[in-house]
């Protein structure tokens, strides 16, 4: 998986997805980027973005309650598919897309941005859901990352940028067997609690790090600007 900001090499073969949701905006120069070459999953409000950069997303979902009239009517205008959900209803808008993206287009690996910023609760959702499911799933913008490791994972990372940080961020109730190389503050089988989030604001002293992880779900969080 490459990033601006970094490549994260995971063993992957299928095709990747970019959904774009209504949080924090990325800068132009990132989401370009990361836009090229890839599907285009568009959430709500992240169609203003679509608009702005002069992308054509693969499908618009949402319940329409944030996203500005004329962008949605802009889609419309493309013949971009659009599916609206009312708003009332058991579910957010990005955890529809990630289940209706699996329908429509079957296994892929997940690249979720404009995720970042605005209200919390809106996040925690987002990072947890993304946990909760089996594929590979990346939340970034240019100044945020979030990856994870499940059991009998690891994963090297070889960066472009320095990130100002570098988090281990426990989405299960234990991480156990947590190694790392290559951080300034290194771990070896450590046990990480979810009750007890210590493994934070480390930092790399190489251009590449590696992790890994024997049992439970561990997001890995790099800072590239606060």
């Amino acid at each position: 998986m490459r990033l601006p900001q970094c490549e994260i090499f995971y063993p992957t073969s299928t095709q990747e997805i970019l959904f774009i949701s209504g949080g924090r905006v990325p800068s132009r120069e990132f989401f370009l980027e990361v836009a090229s070459g890839r599907k285009i999953f568009c959430i709500d409000k992240g169609i203003e973005l679509c608009k702005a950069c002069k992308v054509i997303p693969d499908i618009l979902i949402g319940d329409f309650d944030s996203a500005n009239q004329s962008a949605v009517d802009w889609a419309r205008a493309k013949n971009i598919p659009v599916e609206k959900y009312p708003a009332d209803k058991d579910f957010t808008d990005t955890q529809l897309a990630l289940s209706r993206a699996t329908e429509i287009f079957g296994e892929h690996v997940a690249i979720l941005t404009g995720c970042f910023g605005g209200r919390f609760d809106h996040l925690y959702s987002t990072i947890f859901s993304c946990a909760a499911l089996n594929r590979k799933i990346f939340l970034a913008d240019d100044r945020e990352i979030i990856f994870y490791l499940r059991g009998d994972e690891s994963v090297d990372v070889k960066f472009f940028k320095k990130p100002l940080a570098v988090s281990l961020l426990p989405m299960t109730s234990t991480c156990t067997g947590v190694t790392t190389k290559n951080l300034h503050w290194e771990l070896n089988c450590a046990t990480l609690m979810q009750n007890f989030p210590n493994a934070t604001s480390n930092r790399a002293d190489d251009n590449k790090i590696f992790l890994c992880l024997e049992r439970g779900t561990l997001a890995i969080y790099f800072c590239f600007d606060e």
